[in-house]
């Protein structure tokens, strides 16, 4: 078990839960969830997308950014390995597949915005609502998960919600 210092004394072993925790990369889902949210504010209005549309768009985008994260790794590492294998290949699919599953939440808000009565201005602002929050909770879940005090748990989400709150001005901005 590995130390780290502390506020109240010497280094000592880390809290099991920190140690315990598996690895999990919110990367993609921080970068997907922005995404979306930028997809969503670049639409302008639903008048020129049907909701099926706007729902494609946002998953399609999530699957091109994919495979573009997916491509610029492995034409990474084949340049400094050449004998790039399947496994390899598998592995950098799923560790980039949250860019994907972050467009399902908003995607998911503008579907069932009728249902809630939304006419195209309230779709487009719960997409984005959904989409930034996501981006938000990620940020957090990943300091959360790596050990990190909650003073940089807050300055993660703040930074997040800062970054989604940038995307809504420049939508307020383009209308």
């Amino acid at each position: 078990m590995t130390g780290r210092a502390s506020a109240e004394g010497p280094p000592g072993p880390r809290p099991a839960a920190v140690t315990a925790v598996k690895r999990v990369d919110y990367t993609g889902a921080v970068y997907g969830s922005l995404l979306a949210a930028s997809v969503v504010a670049g639409v302008g209005t639903v008048d020129s997308y049907t909701r099926m549309d706007l729902v494609l768009l946002l998953l399609g985008t999530g699957v091109v950014f994919w495979a573009a994260h997916v491509f610029a790794r492995l034409f990474g590492e084949r340049i400094a390995d050449p004998a790039l294998s399947g496994a390899k290949i598998w592995q950098d699919l799923r560790a980039e597949w949250p860019i994907v599953k972050a467009a399902v939440p908003p995607a998911v808000a503008v579907a069932v915005s009728p249902l809630l009565g939304l006419g195209p201005e309230g779709t487009l602002w719960l997409a984005l609502s959904v989409a930034i929050a996501g981006q938000v909770g990620w940020a957090s879940l990943a300091a959360l998960r790596v050990g990190a005090s909650r003073r940089l748990v807050l300055v993660a989400g703040a930074a997040n919600l800062l970054l989604g709150l940038l995307v809504v001005l420049l939508k307020i901005a383009l209308k």
